[in-house]
């Protein structure tokens, strides 16, 4: 006969209370002697890793930025008159010398206009000619009295020079001999007024002249701005090149300074280069630039700065110096390179992904001949395209690593396999 045993069920309770109290301090043990455990090094495989090596000598400082190739000479070509468009007789892309008509305008009001100076010149010139041929009639007539009190004068004066002669003589009375002076005196003066008359004519025919001649340059000048108002409803292109841009249609009315056309000279272009705002300040007219088209390098040098910036970039002119690699024409995508100095005998490695100029960064070195890396604090100095100067941190023939370390921020030391 089974006999049940009597059980206590505050002991019950205490044995259970020690075992979770042993299970917490085992647990607890446990992970004090996990975290004492030193940190598992991280490995990495070199063929992700982008390195260079430290070394002395010659920097070449620089800066990059993409660009355009862009004309050297515009030329737009403004309405001179208001006019209806009548017909584009060329199209943007067309090849177009000074005089190609590109577009005919008409203008009513303009082809009257020059019917009406063309009336009025022809009419002045008219009145000058009229007015030339009264002069030279009086003209004629003034010198023809001149002559004549001229003539009169000498034949006085000699009649009276031979009747004071002759009064010497007494072959005739003294008063004959003085009435043919006071008869010479008189001729004389005549002679004077006539030939005084003469002399002030020539002025006056001068002057009126004159007058008459300026009228009609004021009406010529007049006809040949209605004649260049007229012509110029012809649009020429005005310089040899290719057309751009034709941005008006038929039958559009334009006013004048309305821009018509746009011509330029697809030889002679140059690259506009945008440049961060970082890097403008050592940017200078007159330095070396190339210019990478993709299908050739092109030589050049800095032109023009932009004054102010747009989207956190500067506009730089680079005027090219050479021929152009076959494919470069207008709006192509360019990627240009300006240089700013030349350093001698610097330290320099090539420029870390998150290494600005003039700032402390932290990189890995790599030791014990390539299988792990140290972080170590670097000093940058001047920085360039491609490389930058170290001032502090590192040594000629140190290699380090250049790519982007940030997920490993918590760790000084990884290997490399």
């Amino acid at each position: 006969m089974d006999i049940q045993r009597k059980t206590n069920p505050v002991k019950k309770k205490i044995r259970r209370l020690i075992y979770i109290l042993i299970a917490v301090a085992v647990l607890a043990a446990i992970t004090i002697g996990v975290s004492r455990l030193p940190k598992a090094v991280p490995g990495l495989d070199r063929g992700t890793l982008y390195t260079d090596t430290v070394k002395r000598g010659e920097m070449v400082r620089n800066v990059r930025g993409l660009g355009t190739l862009v004309p050297e000479d515009i030329h737009w070509i403004p309405a001179v008159t208001q006019g209806r468009v009548d017909k584009i007789l060329a199209h943007p892309g067309d090849t177009v010398k000074a005089d190609t008509v590109i577009l005919e305008l008409s203008d009513p009001a303009a082809e009257q206009a020059l019917v009406e100076a063309d009336s009025q010149l022809k009419a002045s010139k008219a009145s000058y000619n009229n007015l030339d041929v009264q002069l030279k009639r009086q003209h004629l007539d003034e010198e023809a009295a001149a002559a004549k009190a001229h003539s009169d004068y000498q034949l006085a004066k000699m009649q009276a020079d031979s009747d004071a002669d002759m009064a010497e003589k007494g072959l005739v009375p003294k008063t004959t001999a003085e009435k043919s002076r006071m008869i010479a005196e008189q001729m004389e003066k005549q002679n004077e007024i006539e030939q005084k008359k003469l002399d002030s004519l020539k002025e006056s025919e001068r002057a009126q002249l004159e007058g008459q001649q300026s009228e009609v340059d004021r009406l010529q000048a007049m006809y040949n701005l209605r004649k260049s108002q007229f012509d110029s409803l012809h649009v020429r292109a005005g310089s040899d090149g290719v057309l751009q841009v034709v941005p008006v249609d038929v039958g559009q009315q334009v006013q004048p300074g309305a821009n018509l056309a746009r011509v330029s000279d697809p030889g002679h272009l140059k690259a506009q280069i945008k440049i961060a705002e970082t890097q403008i300040k050592d940017v200078a007219i007159g330095q070396p630039a190339s210019i990478d088209t993709r299908n050739g390098i092109v030589e050049g040098k800095v032109t023009r700065i932009d004054p102010s910036s747009q989207n956190g970039t500067f506009t730089v002119d680079v005027s090219l110096i050479g021929q152009l690699p076959k494919g470069a024409k207008e709006n192509l995508s360019v990627d240009g390179t300006i240089e700013l100095e030349h350093l001698d005998n610097v330290i320099n490695v090539g420029r870390p992904v998150h290494g600005e100029e003039n700032s402390t960064i932290s990189l890995f070195k790599i030791i014990n001949g390539g299988t792990e890396a140290v972080r170590v604090q670097v000093k940058l100095g001047k920085s360039s395209v491609s490389s930058v100067e170290v001032l502090s941190g590192l040594q000629p023939g140190d290699q380090v690593i250049l790519s982007d370390m940030s997920q490993y921020d918590n760790v000084d030391r990884i290997r490399i396999n």
